[in-house]
């Protein structure tokens, strides 16, 4: 994560981060290494033609969204390739969790390209299949594995995606956590759910969308024997939420909301649910990165808005939406620094490689966890009544 410490600054009227007297903020991504660069990517992706469909996440970079073929989330973004058959090559500009997703429900004949191997997520690497399966076992010990539905946010490896499947639970998105859970709490009389790999969706969709208190949730964390918890706290959860986190959503503070609504009139807040409990009960709308994109475009001129998500999407939004004043939550410029390591350099690379007959960086998942990890993702898509967003 990248981070630059500076006071609160409306991202509104195009001002692109910078201050009004026009002073670049400390924060800014430099812009691309080489300006030849551009013109690269731009010939290089026009020679391999329908041959290559580009994915890029919200929280890319500019230089690199302007190549993408559309954007969107992860999931959405791994069901457009799966719309594109004849697309050759998926080159996907986001992490590697995402890249596994689109490799699951793409075609035998397509090939997933990661331009950074390096670029992960530190909240789906918080959950390891060694150490679920380890947390499984005490379940097992604790007399209760057979009351627990495993269900684990999009934002996880194949591997733990597979666990669910084989364990008879399911994925979910941020959009529909709460029919996820829902379901999960049907499966069993006494049903019990281990929510991975994030514990503050887990825990937010619980207790403001399904009416449980804290007090029905424990943290498991991995790094302790026993996860930290006794049998008998286990024993009467109801959600055992995983210790892990997003690291940018995980920064922003109850106390920056209670400044923001100090120092700007009629402030709204608008935050993603991977924040922290404290930071949604202080929020107005709470939301999916879709959401907040769509709550955004819906808002009327004039209005005040303060987002608490990543910054390439909120400053995207600012610049899109000049004529409301939109600031970010948080005194610190956070940026998702694995997210941002698919920078142009490596666009261009993965790209003329491509046009060289090269394919670099593939992803691909064995057949025994893409099967498992299907029929969790398939459980996800019979969900009634909710869209599958991230």
């Amino acid at each position: 994560m990248t981070t630059v410490d500076l006071p609160l600054l409306p991202l509104g009227r195009g001002t692109d981060l910078t201050s009004e007297r026009g002073v670049e903020c400390p924060g800014d991504l430099p812009p691309a290494s080489d300006p030849a660069l551009v013109e690269r990517a731009r010939a290089a992706k026009e020679a391999l033609g329908d041959r290559v469909f580009v994915l890029g996440h919200h929280y890319q970079r500019d230089e690199v969204i302007q190549f993408a073929d559309v954007t969107g989330d992860s999931f959405k973004l791994a069901r457009d390739a799966a719309a594109r058959p004849d697309a050759e090559f998926i080159v996907f500009c986001g992490v590697h969790f995402m890249a596994e997703s689109a490799d699951i429900l793409t075609g035998p004949g397509q090939q997933v390209i990661l331009p950074d191997l390096a670029a992960g997520c530190s909240m789906a690497d918080m959950a390891r299949l060694t150490q679920v399966e380890l947390a499984w076992e005490a379940l097992e010990a604790a007399g209760i594995a057979g009351a627990v539905v495993p269900v684990t946010y999009m934002n996880s490896s194949a591997d733990i995606k597979a666990f669910c499947g084989r364990n008879g639970g399911l994925v979910c998105t941020s959009s529909n956590a709460e029919v996820a859970l829902e379901w999960a709490f049907e499966q069993r009389p006494d049903a019990k759910i281990l929510f991975l790999p994030d514990q503050h969706l887990g825990r937010n969709t619980a207790v403001q969308k399904m009416g449980l208190t804290v007090d029905d949730c424990v943290v498991w964390d991995p790094h302790r024997p026993g996860g930290g918890l006794t049998p008998e706290q286990l024993r009467d959860a109801r959600m055992i939420l995983w210790k892990g986190h997003c690291s940018v959503h995980g920064r922003f503070s109850p106390e920056v909301v209670d400044e923001l609504r100090a120092t700007i009139p009629d402030v709204q807040i608008l935050v993603h649910p991977e924040c922290r409990h404290e930071v949604v009960l202080k929020a107005d709308l709470v939301g999916s990165t879709e959401f907040i994109i769509k709550t955004i475009e819906a808002a009327p001129a004039g209005s005040s808005w303060a987002i608490g998500t990543e910054l390439n999407l909120v400053k995207r939004l600012a610049a899109a939406h000049p004529d409301k004043n939109i600031s970010f939550l948080d005194k610190t410029v956070c940026y998702c620094s694995t997210m941002n390591r698919i920078d142009l350099p490596h666009l261009v690379w993965a790209l003329e490689s491509l046009v060289a007959g090269t394919v670099v960086n593939r992803i691909e998942v064995d057949p025994e966890t893409e099967k498992w990890a299907l029929v969790a993702l398939e459980r996800m898509l019979s969900l009634p009544g909710k869209t599958h967003k991230d």
